[in-house]
């Protein structure tokens, strides 16, 4: 395996970076299923969006190869404790660590902020994704089918969630993220 990049927190100056992997996500593939890239600036938005949560970079020779982050799960209130995450990559940083690398720094960050609940949708077929949610200790837990229609298909999205923690009877608030 190759030499791990660094993964620090991601900044609003790394929006046009993290827009430029993204935009090739939105366009070439079913991963995401948003039609059009947003800009640099709705990126740096989402990143400073509260309550705010963590976003991640993983950097290597000063260029961002990769990104992770963590959303809202569900609007209601009840749901607060729960948290959707995402890891997108360069093309070239597929298959070295990259993604691995990304999300346990970020599922250690959300521990640490008190969620109890981590979930993943993944765009199915995409045995990559799959694979890397299942290392982190990801279990499938059911799918939703033909929910999405891009690129003149209909696409199923497979759910995959993970315990952060033991769910506790009364829960403290989960916390803002502080880089």
């Amino acid at each position: 395996m190759d030499d791990l990049p660094d993964v620090r927190p991601a900044t609003p100056d790394d929006a046009a970076a993290v827009q430029a992997i993204y935009a090739r996500v939105v366009t070439g593939s079913v991963a995401s299923f948003e039609e059009t890239p947003p800009s640099a600036d709705e990126i740096a938005r989402r990143m400073l969006a509260a309550p705010r949560r963590p976003w991640f970079a993983a950097v290597r020779e000063g260029v961002v190869v990769g990104y992770a982050y963590a959303a809202t799960h569900r609007a209601r209130p009840a749901y607060r404790w729960s948290v959707e995450t995402s890891v997108y990559l360069a093309e070239p940083e597929r298959g070295r660590g990259t993604g691995r690398a990304l999300y346990v720094r970020l599922l250690d960050e959300l521990r640490g902020l008190g969620y109890v609940t981590a979930f993943a949708g993944v765009a199915l077929p995409n045995d990559a994704s799959v694979g890397l949610h299942e290392a982190v200790g990801f279990q499938p837990v059911g799918a939703f089918r033909q929910v999405g229609h891009k690129h003149g298909a209909w696409h199923d999205v497979g759910w995959w969630q993970l315990a952060l923690t033991p769910a506790p009877a009364e829960p403290s608030e989960p916390r803002p993220w502080t880089p």
